[in-house]
Protein backbone atom coordinates (compact mmCIF):
# COMPACT_ATOMS: atom_id res chain seq x y z
CA UNK A 1 0.00 0.00 0.00
CA UNK A 2 1.62 2.95 -0.82
CA UNK A 3 1.80 6.11 1.73
CA UNK A 4 3.70 9.16 2.43
CA UNK A 5 5.87 9.59 5.93
CA UNK A 6 4.83 12.55 8.06
CA UNK A 7 8.67 13.88 7.60
CA UNK A 8 8.10 14.03 4.15
CA UNK A 9 5.18 15.96 4.36
CA UNK A 10 6.95 18.23 7.11
CA UNK A 11 9.64 19.16 4.36
CA UNK A 12 7.45 19.75 1.63
CA UNK A 13 5.32 22.05 3.31
CA UNK A 14 7.91 23.51 5.56
CA UNK A 15 5.97 22.58 8.92
CA UNK A 16 8.04 23.15 12.33
CA UNK A 17 7.62 19.79 14.45
CA UNK A 18 6.55 20.77 18.12
CA UNK A 19 7.21 17.03 19.25
CA UNK A 20 11.21 16.61 18.71
CA UNK A 21 11.18 13.92 20.70
CA UNK A 22 9.22 11.79 18.15
CA UNK A 23 10.55 10.17 15.55
CA UNK A 24 8.37 11.26 12.25
CA UNK A 25 9.93 9.12 10.19
CA UNK A 26 8.09 6.25 11.32
CA UNK A 27 4.38 8.31 10.74
CA UNK A 28 2.75 7.27 7.39
CA UNK A 29 -0.15 8.58 5.85
CA UNK A 30 -1.98 6.37 3.84
CA UNK A 31 -5.24 8.77 2.35
CA UNK A 32 -5.07 11.74 0.98
CA UNK A 33 -8.23 13.65 2.94
CA UNK A 34 -7.86 15.87 5.69
CA UNK A 35 -9.89 16.67 8.38
CA UNK A 36 -10.92 20.06 10.55
CA UNK A 37 -11.00 19.33 13.90
CA UNK A 38 -14.22 21.07 14.56
CA UNK A 39 -17.15 18.73 15.35
CA UNK A 40 -14.76 16.70 17.17
CA UNK A 41 -14.20 19.91 19.32
CA UNK A 42 -17.70 20.02 20.30
CA UNK A 43 -17.47 15.81 21.50
CA UNK A 44 -19.19 14.69 17.85
CA UNK A 45 -16.98 11.73 17.06
CA UNK A 46 -18.94 9.76 14.80
CA UNK A 47 -18.06 8.87 11.62
CA UNK A 48 -14.62 10.39 12.05
CA UNK A 49 -11.50 8.63 10.28
CA UNK A 50 -8.77 8.33 12.57
CA UNK A 51 -6.36 8.00 9.12
CA UNK A 52 -6.78 11.62 8.02
CA UNK A 53 -4.38 14.38 8.86
CA UNK A 54 -6.02 16.69 11.17
CA UNK A 55 -5.55 20.38 10.82
CA UNK A 56 -6.63 22.79 13.35
CA UNK A 57 -7.19 26.65 12.08
CA UNK A 58 -8.10 29.85 13.48
CA UNK A 59 -11.72 29.02 14.29
CA UNK A 60 -11.15 25.53 16.23
CA UNK A 61 -8.26 27.49 18.09
CA UNK A 62 -10.37 30.30 19.27
CA UNK A 63 -12.83 27.28 20.17
CA UNK A 64 -10.15 25.40 22.21
CA UNK A 65 -9.17 28.71 24.22
CA UNK A 66 -12.66 29.36 25.37
CA UNK A 67 -12.73 25.54 26.75
CA UNK A 68 -12.93 24.65 30.05
CA UNK A 69 -9.61 23.41 31.08
CA UNK A 70 -11.13 19.82 32.00
CA UNK A 71 -12.96 19.61 29.11
CA UNK A 72 -10.01 21.04 26.78
CA UNK A 73 -7.93 18.30 28.81
CA UNK A 74 -10.58 15.31 27.64
CA UNK A 75 -10.82 16.34 24.08
CA UNK A 76 -7.18 16.27 23.42
CA UNK A 77 -7.21 12.70 25.28
CA UNK A 78 -10.16 11.61 22.81
CA UNK A 79 -8.13 12.75 19.84
CA UNK A 80 -4.98 11.72 20.48
CA UNK A 81 -6.24 8.14 21.35
CA UNK A 82 -7.46 8.01 17.70
CA UNK A 83 -3.73 7.50 16.99
CA UNK A 84 -3.73 10.27 14.04
CA UNK A 85 -1.06 10.46 11.45
CA UNK A 86 -0.04 13.71 12.91
CA UNK A 87 -2.04 17.32 14.12
CA UNK A 88 -0.92 20.43 12.09
CA UNK A 89 -1.93 24.13 13.40
CA UNK A 90 -2.30 26.78 10.91
CA UNK A 91 -1.34 30.39 11.15
CA UNK A 92 1.97 29.77 13.28
CA UNK A 93 -0.83 28.95 16.50
CA UNK A 94 0.73 27.71 18.75
CA UNK A 95 -0.79 24.49 21.61
CA UNK A 96 -0.36 24.68 25.03
CA UNK A 97 1.83 22.75 27.17
CA UNK A 98 -0.49 20.18 28.03
CA UNK A 99 -1.82 19.56 24.56
CA UNK A 100 2.05 18.84 23.63
CA UNK A 101 2.76 16.56 26.58
CA UNK A 102 -0.15 14.32 25.86
CA UNK A 103 0.64 14.19 21.97
CA UNK A 104 4.30 13.30 23.12
CA UNK A 105 2.88 10.56 25.59
CA UNK A 106 0.57 9.05 22.69
CA UNK A 107 3.45 9.55 19.64
CA UNK A 108 1.04 11.86 17.71
CA UNK A 109 3.21 14.42 15.91
CA UNK A 110 2.23 18.20 16.24
CA UNK A 111 3.15 20.35 13.56
CA UNK A 112 2.83 24.39 12.51
CA UNK A 113 3.01 25.94 9.46
CA UNK A 114 2.82 29.61 8.47
CA UNK A 115 0.00 29.17 6.10
CA UNK A 116 -3.39 30.00 5.94
CA UNK A 117 -5.67 27.50 6.84
CA UNK A 118 -7.20 27.72 3.55
CA UNK A 119 -4.31 27.19 1.93
CA UNK A 120 -2.63 24.93 3.50
CA UNK A 121 -5.53 22.57 3.48
CA UNK A 122 -5.46 22.77 -0.21
CA UNK A 123 -1.66 22.50 -1.27
CA UNK A 124 -1.77 18.97 1.44
CA UNK A 125 -4.24 17.74 -0.62
CA UNK A 126 -2.94 18.55 -4.25
CA UNK A 127 0.27 17.26 -3.05
CA UNK A 128 -0.83 13.63 -1.04
CA UNK A 129 -3.11 12.95 -4.10
CA UNK A 130 -0.20 13.46 -6.20
CA UNK A 131 1.97 11.16 -4.15
CA UNK A 132 -0.81 8.70 -2.97
CA UNK A 133 -2.17 8.15 -6.12
CA UNK A 134 -2.41 4.64 -8.36
CA UNK A 135 1.11 4.03 -9.75
CA UNK A 136 2.75 1.99 -12.42
CA UNK A 137 6.20 1.71 -13.46
CA UNK A 138 6.95 1.00 -17.06
CA UNK A 139 10.43 0.45 -19.57
CA UNK A 140 10.06 3.72 -21.78
CA UNK A 141 11.15 7.57 -22.02
CA UNK A 142 9.31 10.38 -20.88
CA UNK A 143 9.86 13.89 -22.36
CA UNK A 144 7.92 17.25 -22.95
CA UNK A 145 8.14 18.42 -26.31
CA UNK A 146 6.54 21.94 -26.76
CA UNK A 147 4.67 21.39 -23.58
CA UNK A 148 2.78 17.67 -24.74
CA UNK A 149 4.40 15.14 -21.95
CA UNK A 150 5.44 12.67 -24.77
CA UNK A 151 6.22 8.63 -23.49
CA UNK A 152 8.69 6.93 -26.05
CA UNK A 153 8.40 2.77 -25.74
CA UNK A 154 9.44 -0.39 -27.69
CA UNK A 155 11.35 -2.76 -27.06
CA UNK A 156 14.91 -2.35 -25.04
CA UNK A 157 17.76 -1.35 -28.03
CA UNK A 158 15.27 0.27 -30.72
CA UNK A 159 16.83 4.06 -29.95
CA UNK A 160 13.68 5.53 -27.35
CA UNK A 161 16.94 7.03 -25.26
CA UNK A 162 18.87 8.16 -28.67
CA UNK A 163 15.80 10.13 -29.78
CA UNK A 164 15.42 11.44 -26.05
CA UNK A 165 19.02 13.04 -26.45
CA UNK A 166 18.20 14.16 -29.69
CA UNK A 167 15.31 15.30 -28.56
CA UNK A 168 17.12 17.40 -25.59
CA UNK A 169 19.87 18.81 -27.82
CA UNK A 170 16.75 20.28 -29.92
CA UNK A 171 15.42 22.41 -26.98
CA UNK A 172 13.17 19.69 -25.18
CA UNK A 173 13.17 18.81 -22.05
CA UNK A 174 13.95 14.73 -19.83
CA UNK A 175 11.61 13.38 -17.77
CA UNK A 176 13.01 10.03 -16.92
CA UNK A 177 14.79 7.42 -18.84
CA UNK A 178 14.09 3.81 -18.97
CA UNK A 179 11.84 3.36 -15.77
CA UNK A 180 8.82 5.63 -16.12
CA UNK A 181 6.37 6.08 -12.81
CA UNK A 182 2.83 6.66 -14.18
CA UNK A 183 0.56 7.91 -11.68
CA UNK A 184 -3.54 8.60 -12.32
CA UNK A 185 -3.80 11.99 -10.11
CA UNK A 186 -7.31 12.31 -11.32
CA UNK A 187 -10.17 10.80 -13.54
CA UNK A 188 -8.28 12.85 -16.69
CA UNK A 189 -4.89 13.13 -15.72
CA UNK A 190 -2.21 10.60 -15.53
CA UNK A 191 1.47 11.61 -14.69
CA UNK A 192 4.93 10.48 -15.37
CA UNK A 193 7.88 10.89 -13.15
CA UNK A 194 11.56 9.16 -13.04
CA UNK A 195 12.11 6.78 -9.86
CA UNK A 196 14.53 9.18 -7.48
CA UNK A 197 17.90 6.94 -8.10
CA UNK A 198 17.88 7.24 -12.10
CA UNK A 199 16.30 11.00 -12.19
CA UNK A 200 18.03 13.41 -15.13
CA UNK A 201 19.63 9.88 -16.11
CA UNK A 202 20.31 8.63 -19.98
CA UNK A 203 22.10 5.08 -20.24
CA UNK A 204 23.21 5.58 -24.05
CA UNK A 205 24.55 1.79 -25.73
CA UNK A 206 28.52 2.19 -25.88
CA UNK A 207 29.13 5.31 -23.77
CA UNK A 208 27.41 4.31 -20.34
CA UNK A 209 25.36 6.55 -17.87
CA UNK A 210 25.10 10.47 -19.06
CA UNK A 211 24.07 13.22 -16.22
CA UNK A 212 21.77 15.39 -18.48
CA UNK A 213 21.29 17.49 -16.18
CA UNK A 214 24.87 18.64 -15.93
CA UNK A 215 25.76 18.15 -19.48
CA UNK A 216 22.92 20.38 -21.51
CA UNK A 217 22.07 22.10 -17.99
CA UNK A 218 18.74 22.60 -15.77
CA UNK A 219 16.31 23.96 -18.65
CA UNK A 220 16.92 20.75 -19.73
CA UNK A 221 15.04 18.50 -17.62
CA UNK A 222 11.58 18.10 -15.51
CA UNK A 223 10.73 16.06 -12.53
CA UNK A 224 7.01 15.76 -13.56
CA UNK A 225 5.11 15.95 -16.74
CA UNK A 226 1.63 15.21 -17.65
CA UNK A 227 1.20 11.71 -20.24
CA UNK A 228 -0.34 13.34 -23.32
CA UNK A 229 0.96 11.19 -25.92
CA UNK A 230 2.43 7.36 -26.42
CA UNK A 231 4.35 6.70 -29.32
CA UNK A 232 5.23 3.14 -30.10
CA UNK A 233 8.73 2.63 -31.21
CA UNK A 234 8.46 -0.54 -33.50
CA UNK A 235 10.95 -2.63 -35.84
CA UNK A 236 10.28 -1.66 -39.45
CA UNK A 237 8.84 -4.62 -41.64
CA UNK A 238 7.46 -4.01 -44.87
CA UNK A 239 4.31 -6.58 -44.31
CA UNK A 240 3.32 -4.66 -41.50
CA UNK A 241 0.40 -1.78 -42.16
CA UNK A 242 0.57 1.52 -40.50
CA UNK A 243 -1.76 4.44 -40.33
CA UNK A 244 -1.12 6.53 -43.10
CA UNK A 245 -4.26 8.90 -42.96
CA UNK A 246 -4.38 9.44 -39.07
CA UNK A 247 -8.12 9.67 -39.73
CA UNK A 248 -9.31 7.60 -36.12
CA UNK A 249 -6.34 7.77 -33.19
CA UNK A 250 -5.41 4.69 -31.79
CA UNK A 251 -5.36 3.93 -27.80
CA UNK A 252 -3.06 2.52 -24.91
CA UNK A 253 -4.65 2.22 -21.51
CA UNK A 254 -2.72 3.24 -18.52
CA UNK A 255 -4.52 3.00 -15.10
CA UNK A 256 -7.82 2.85 -16.55
CA UNK A 257 -7.22 5.94 -18.55
CA UNK A 258 -6.65 5.89 -22.54
CA UNK A 259 -4.07 7.44 -23.78
CA UNK A 260 -3.80 8.30 -28.20
CA UNK A 261 -0.91 6.16 -29.37
CA UNK A 262 1.08 6.01 -32.50
CA UNK A 263 2.74 3.14 -33.79
CA UNK A 264 6.29 4.64 -35.48
CA UNK A 265 7.94 2.26 -37.61
CA UNK A 266 11.94 2.57 -36.91
CA UNK A 267 14.83 1.37 -39.57
CA UNK A 268 17.94 3.61 -40.52
CA UNK A 269 17.65 7.19 -42.13
CA UNK A 270 14.75 8.13 -40.13
CA UNK A 271 15.19 11.22 -37.84
CA UNK A 272 13.15 9.92 -34.62
CA UNK A 273 13.48 13.18 -32.88
CA UNK A 274 11.67 15.41 -35.92
CA UNK A 275 8.89 13.14 -36.13
CA UNK A 276 7.99 13.17 -32.35
CA UNK A 277 8.02 16.84 -32.47
CA UNK A 278 5.70 16.91 -35.49
CA UNK A 279 3.70 14.07 -33.59
CA UNK A 280 3.67 16.16 -30.62
CA UNK A 281 2.86 19.46 -32.58
CA UNK A 282 -0.12 17.36 -34.28
CA UNK A 283 -1.55 16.62 -31.05
CA UNK A 284 -1.44 19.68 -29.71
CA UNK A 285 -3.05 21.04 -32.53
CA UNK A 286 -6.11 18.47 -32.39
CA UNK A 287 -6.62 19.49 -29.23
CA UNK A 288 -6.93 22.79 -30.33
CA UNK A 289 -9.57 21.98 -32.61
CA UNK A 290 -8.04 21.09 -35.92
CA UNK A 291 -7.50 17.67 -37.44
CA UNK A 292 -5.47 17.81 -40.84
CA UNK A 293 -6.37 14.52 -41.22
CA UNK A 294 -9.86 15.36 -41.43
CA UNK A 295 -9.03 18.48 -43.69
CA UNK A 296 -7.35 16.70 -46.22
CA UNK A 297 -9.99 14.24 -46.59
CA UNK A 298 -12.56 17.28 -46.77
CA UNK A 299 -10.45 18.50 -49.46
CA UNK A 300 -10.54 15.36 -51.22
CA UNK A 301 -14.32 14.58 -51.16
CA UNK A 302 -14.90 18.13 -52.34
CA UNK A 303 -12.53 18.07 -55.24
CA UNK A 304 -14.57 14.60 -56.01
CA UNK A 305 -17.81 16.94 -56.18
CA UNK A 306 -16.37 19.69 -58.02
CA UNK A 307 -13.50 18.52 -60.38
CA UNK A 308 -13.94 20.32 -63.20
CA UNK A 309 -14.10 24.17 -61.25
CA UNK A 310 -10.89 22.86 -60.18
CA UNK A 311 -9.80 22.20 -63.73
CA UNK A 312 -10.66 25.04 -64.43
CA UNK A 313 -9.15 26.98 -61.90
CA UNK A 314 -5.76 25.82 -62.37
CA UNK A 315 -5.71 26.69 -66.49
CA UNK A 316 -6.92 30.64 -65.18
CA UNK A 317 -3.59 30.40 -62.73
CA UNK A 318 -1.52 29.54 -65.76
CA UNK A 319 -2.96 32.17 -68.16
Amino acid sequence: MAFVRVSTLARKMELRNLTSDLDIEKRKILIPDINRTALQLTGFWDYFDPLRVQIIGLVEYNYILQMDPDARRKMYGELLEYNVPCVIFARNLMPDETFIALAEKQGVPILVSELPTNLLEAEIIRWLHVQLAPMISIHGVLVDVYGEGVLITGESGIGKSEAAIELIKRGHRLVSDDVVEIRRVSDDTLVGSAPELTRHFIELRGIGIIDVKTLFGIESVMNTQTIDLVIRLTDWNKSDEFDRMGMEDQYIEYLGKKVVCHHLPVRPGRNLAIIVEAAAVNHRQKKMGYNAAVEFYNRVQENMKHPRDEEEDSHEFFY
